[in-house]
């Protein structure tokens, strides 16, 4: 997964500070017990907002544990598990895995080759359990390369594709919410795809990478300032759709740290890229 998923850290108090960080944690050693440490280095923030949201909707029951890591080896901090985390360690594993592979064969990052190497036993040995996930997962992403290679500039298609695996990774079983699940993921999925291509615009210019959002910004005669704002209505059409999604599921649990994070974190990174932009303008301006 790409990690843009966030919450606003300094917008949040301390007890829902302290919660996203049981949560997260929890995620990380549930990778660990799991898949070991290269599985572990898959962690992502996408990842632990599924931990979170499932386990909102549920009101699943939780393990409580306190443990050190790498990171932290001195002292120990406490995480939340439930059945949701094994289910999300699995689903971010396979992504990555599958994201990898796609990555070797589309640009040879031969980081990404031997990073799925590493997966590889991993990925088989949790794929029986998910075999239609899987399906999807690795037909959106054939999908995906095919739109690449053609070059296309299409970002409903393009950016469906991403959605679509995302759909699938939000449904967790067949019940009364898996429609509203389904689609809360789909345009989660859009705005995620989209907020990489932005974020990747200008390593993907240097080396001549395909990006749809520089295909985009080719074809049209705006400023930057102008091609920002589009894509902010874009993407804000994306999350939009999302959290409209969110707002039909019951969830009463974690209500502020979630909406935190669908209507304030998710904005981090544009925030970050566009002041980026604005610098780099500014700068050019007093040459």
């Amino acid at each position: 997964m790409f990690g843009y998923i966030v919450p606003n850290q300094e917008a949040l108090g301390e007890e829902d500070r302290t919660l996203y960080r049981e949560y997260y944690c929890g995620l990380c050693s549930e990778l660990h017990d799991r898949y070991g440490r290269s599985g572990q280095v898959t962690l992502s923030y996408d990842a632990a907002f599924l931990v979170l949201l499932l386990t909102s909707l549920y009101e699943e029951e939780e393990e409580y544990s306190s443990v050190r890591c790498l990171l932290h080896p001195l002292h120990s901090h406490n995480t939340r598990r439930n059945q949701f985390t094994a289910y999300a360690a699995d689903m971010n594993l396979l992504l990555s895995y599958y994201s990898c592979l796609d990555d070797w064969n589309d640009e040879r990052s031969m980081k990404k080759r031997l990073l799925a190497k590493a997966l590889e036993d991993k990925a088989a040995r949790v794929s029986g359990a998910y075999e239609k996930k899987v399906r999807v997962l690795t037909e959106s992403l054939d999908r995906l390369s095919v739109y690449e290679k053609e070059n296309s500039n299409n970002l409903d298609s393009v950016s469906g594709s991403f959605g679509a695996i995302m759909a699938e990774l939000f449904a967790y079983k067949e019940d009364e919410w898996e429609g509203t699940l389904r689609r809360m993921g789909f345009f989660m999925g859009k705005f995620i795809y989209l907020m990489d291509a932005y974020d990747d615009m200008k390593k993907d210019r240097r080396y001549g990478s395909y990006n749809p959002l520089l295909l985009m910004q080719e074809l049209s005669p705006e400023t930057e300032e102008e091609f920002d704002d589009r894509v902010g209505s874009l993407l804000t059409m994306m999350i939009g759709e999302s959290s409209r999604a969110f707002e039909r599921l019951p969830i009463l649990e974690n209500i502020s740290l979630l909406r935190n994070i669908l209507y304030s974190g998710v904005w981090s990174r544009y925030n970050t890229i566009r002041a980026s932009h604005q610098s780099k303008k500014g700068n050019q301006s007093n040459v």
